[in-house]
């Protein structure tokens, strides 16, 4: 279940957001902040509660290289490491690693497109703002997908008082609900090209599954 929804971190960037705007044009200034990032790290907290009210919560980091379409997510069970090309999924448990073609397509949602998929296939719902604690008032933006086959009934992208995107909460039709809170971030910071090479020496013993 965590893998299905990995790819869905909507949230690692500026946005400038003013009070009457429509939610499209407040993402469409995500959009364009973004591209103007060559490199994203950050650090995120991901939790899920579940139709029967079970919890679970996660730490992980994110790497991204955008021009060349590469990524790396770091997780205590998982790593994802994508070149460009390829796309390794480390299962630790299992120690099994499963190698497909890299999905450059746009077509899915995936660390390269998490800031533009909403352009198509999405209705916008009105912006509002609430407060949150500490974390002062966030913007909220709901997403609803116009594909009725969907597995989402609603994606909820919040904004903070910095200007970032706070959180982004994923909205299940089994009733179960994802939360990706992105703690750091940091942009166009040099990343080491090594990082987004998978090095089969760091995992041995594990089973290679090429899928390709």
């Amino acid at each position: 279940m965590m893998m299905k929804f990995m790819y869905l971190l909507v949230a690692l960037f500026s946005v400038t957001f003013t009070f009457g705007q429509n939610a499209k044009s407040v993402l469409d200034e995500v959009s364009r902040k973004y591209d103007g990032y060559k490199t994203i790290q950050s650090d995120f907290t991901f939790k899920a509660t579940q139709a029967n009210g079970e919890n679970f919560s996660d730490k992980g980091q994110l790497f991204l290289n955008k021009p060349v379409n590469q990524f790396k997510i770091n997780l205590p069970a998982q790593d994802l490491i994508s070149d460009g090309k390829s796309t390794w999924s480390v299962l630790k448990e299992d120690k099994e690693v499963q190698v497909s073609d890299a999905d450059n397509s746009g077509q899915s949602i995936g660390p390269n497109n998490i800031f533009t998929f909403y352009k198509s296939g999405y209705k916008y719902g009105n912006s509002s703002t609430t407060s949150n604690g500490s974390d002062g008032k966030l913007t909220s933006i709901d997403l609803t997908p116009e594909d009725s086959k969907s597995n989402y009934s609603k994606i909820q992208v919040r904004i903070n008082k910095n200007k970032h995107i706070h959180d982004v909460t994923i909205f299940d039709k089994s009733g179960a609900k994802y939360t990706y809170t992105i703690n750091t971030l940091y942009v166009n910071s040099p990343i080491a090209e090594s990082t987004f090479q998978f090095n089969k020496g760091k995992y041995p013993g594990f089973e290679l599954v090429d899928l390709r």
